[in-house]
């Protein structure tokens, strides 16, 4: 049982302390649990695992309480599993078989990804191709690492911004015991949910998808009016969604055991995550950013 507030933010990993320096950066920043990617988000590249000093990353996490089941994994950008392009289709189905075996290595349990984008070959073929592509990929790497589909914000033509899309591709799955979700605030915000509703927003999803498959929340405030299809997320308190609705999120007691995790934008060069994660466990501060560029 979850006894602390379970928050976080994006870490990097980088030479050369790996995945140590991960944990150092979170726990930096006052955090409970953090998110990282297993290599560069944009390509395929990706450092052998025995040199990331993982024994070395899970030790400091168990020495300062931290849960390594929860922290998370995010799936490389390139990862398009909606793709027409064949060539694109088995890549991405090649690569998220790799992040499955990586995911586990680091004692994760949960990998999050976005769900793709048809480009322009329609939403139903999209459904279907990330479901054939989620189950090559889930029946070959037979670990115990869930993929959490995140809400997308309907940009282009991602596939995942509506939660009955989610749900399709869900069903469609013969590998469900195996497939979650991260709701994202910017995201959902962005294609068009009132989220500041939680309630009726949170019977919705659970009607159309389920509560229990929400396995990670992304809490992000929003540059954008709300339907804006746009992703661009904006510091907490400095956006179009507000503080007073995310912290709902954030302390919702059906999230106790869940992932929260910031990725918000850095302020002159400088992550924000220390004051962000401050405010959501201690009260908002107004004009935060002024003080922090002090």
């Amino acid at each position: 049982m979850q006894d602390k507030l379970l928050i976080g933010s994006h870490v990097s990993m980088n030479k050369p302390k790996y995945f140590l320096g991960s944990v150092e950066e979170a726990l930096s920043y006052g955090s409970t649990t953090f998110m990282f990617y297993t290599g560069a988000p944009q390509n395929s590249f990706r450092v052998p695992l025995e040199q990331c000093l993982i024994n070395e990353g899970r030790a400091f996490m168990k020495e300062n309480n931290i849960d390594e089941t929860k922290i998370i994994v995010h799936a490389p950008y390139i990862i398009n599993l909606a793709s027409p392009k064949d060539e694109t289709f088995e890549m991405s189905v090649r690569l998220l078989k790799t992040e499955l075996v990586r995911t586990s290595a680091f004692g994760a349990k949960t990998l999050v990804l976005h769900p793709g984008s048809h480009v322009g070959a329609g939403l139903e073929f999209g459904i279907d191709r990330i479901a054939k592509g989620l189950d090559l990929a889930l029946s070959e790497v037979n670990n115990d690492v869930l993929i959490a589909l995140e809400t997308m914000a309907g940009k282009g033509s991602e596939v995942g911004s509506r939660f009955e899309e989610i749900a399709e591709i869900i069903s469609k799955c013969a590998h469900k015991d195996r497939l979650g979700v991260c709701l994202d605030t910017c995201h959902m915000s962005d294609s068009g949910y009132d989220i500041d509703d939680i309630d009726s927003l949170l019977n919705e999803f659970d009607r159309i998808v389920g509560i229990n498959r929400v396995k990670c929340l992304h809490i992000n405030d929003s540059k954008n009016v709300r339907g804006a299809k746009k992703d661009r997320h904006a510091n907490i308190g400095y956006g179009e969604i507000g503080y007073k609705t995310l912290n709902k999120y954030v302390h919702h007691e059906l999230f106790k055991n869940v992932s929260k995790i910031l990725e918000t934008p850095y302020i002159d060069d400088l992550a924000p995550y220390k004051q962000e994660i401050a405010m959501f466990k201690n009260g908002y501060v107004d004009h935060w950013i002024d003080e922090f560029k002090k």
